[in-house]
């Protein structure tokens, strides 16, 4: 099979042969599709979208598979369901049910390589702790964790915490010898704890800028000791709410483009028509007729609700980035976390998509997806 299209980083025509599965080889090409073809999007934090919801007590084949095809339908290729704080029954229940549908949907198994958990060890304060559940915030345990695992078929891969609770620097240095990949998040750390936990292992800043106070102190602060410790790479919301888009260009700038990562952070209000609805996590939450999704009566955002495809774009427009750039922030760098998915090199897997953009757009519009080297998806 060969793939072809328009290379964003050239603006020439390029040809993808695939076999069983992989890129067996990329070579310039004329003539070929107008729309530009890229990696497949990968998205590290999706807790819904479009009402199918991950967090709603029950996770269904039917949940987990529509959020699969919606998924294929704005570029996404590999994506981590996003299970936050809960009670462990809770939490227990989604990772299973998750393990079992997986297992028996091979669109689901190609799709989702591991869950992230965000929280359940997360600030309790009002600010960080965002919409999370103060009743279910708990400190770390390494017992709890290795129920998760047993009940998902060891599919947890991604762990988001605050690391200023007692035993994060055991938990995390667990974790990473086990192979988790360990975010801070949802913190009111001070740098100290910061820095502890990257030297213990930590790797992820989750959504940085967000899930933090109102007001912080000037200097110092959990935020610029994120930006500072080179051993962080930082993930970051780019839809044009959640980081203004001063804040969104320093903070690139800070981390550098090999350790930044766009996500989305959908929730399953995501998608929905503006209005007040009173939800499982967060209770009553407002959708603006922009889309802003927040805690109702509050200037707490509650989710985000714009797929990484119109991340990626408004991005560009945010950072004032090409295009090709701000794409590697929702492919090559994000396939770090998931074995390193994301690549357009021979050898690397067959996960494309191509699209149409242009300048200004604030999304792209993905035509045709493949993953794994199969067509998945057709606009």
């Amino acid at each position: 099979m060969v793939v072809d299209g328009i290379d964003p980083r050239t603006g020439k025509g390029i040809a993808i042969e695939i076999a069983d599965g992989a890129i067996a080889a990329i070579r310039p090409a004329e003539n070929t599709s107008p729309r530009y073809i890229s990696a497949g999007l990968i998205d590290l934090q999706v807790n819904g979208y479009r009402g199918f919801d991950l967090n709603n007590g029950e996770v269904t084949a039917n949940i987990l598979l529509s959020l699969c095809e919606e998924m294929l339908g704005v570029g996404v290729t590999t994506w981590l369901p996003t299970i936050i704080t809960a009670s462990e029954t809770s939490i227990l229940q989604a990772l299973a049910d998750i393990a079992r549908i997986r297992a028996g949907h091979r669109l689901i198994a190609e799709m989702v390589p591991g869950i992230h958990v965000e929280g359940p060890s997360i600030s309790d304060k009002d600010g960080p702790r965002g919409a999370h559940p103060l009743a279910h915030v708990r400190p770390p345990s390494i017992a709890e964790f290795d129920r998760w695992q047993q009940a998902s078929g060891n599919l947890v891969s991604m762990v988001t915490l605050a690391p200023e609770h007692e035993g994060s620097v055991e938990y995390i240095r667990t974790l990473t010898a086990r192979g988790v990949h360990v975010a801070l998040g949802h913190t009111a750390a001070t740098p100290e704890e910061i820095h502890a936990a990257a030297e213990a292992g930590a790797v992820l800043s989750t959504h940085l800028g967000n899930g933090a106070a109102a007001m912080l102190p000037r200097h110092p602060n959990f935020i610029w000791a994120q930006l500072a410790d080179d051993r962080l790479t930082a993930s970051f919301i780019a839809d044009g709410w959640h980081l203004p888009a001063d804040t969104f260009k320093a903070m690139l700038r800070a981390k550098g483009m090999g350790r930044a990562i766009l996500v989305s952070d959908m929730v399953a209000l995501a998608g929905m028509p503006a209005g007040i609805y009173d939800q499982p996590v967060g209770g009553r939450v407002e959708v603006s007729p922009e889309g802003r999704i927040s805690v109702a009566g509050t200037p707490y955002l509650a989710g985000a609700s714009l797929p990484l495809s119109a991340n990626v774009a408004i991005a560009s427009q945010m950072a004032g980035l090409p295009l090709a750039d701000t794409l590697l922030l929702a492919t090559r760098n994000p396939g770090r976390f998931v074995g390193g998915r994301g690549r357009l090199e021979v050898g690397a897997r067959a996960d494309l998509i191509r699209f149409e953009w242009s300048e200004g757009a604030r999304e792209l519009k993905v035509r045709e997806t493949w993953v794994h080297g199969e067509k998945a998806h057709c606009a």
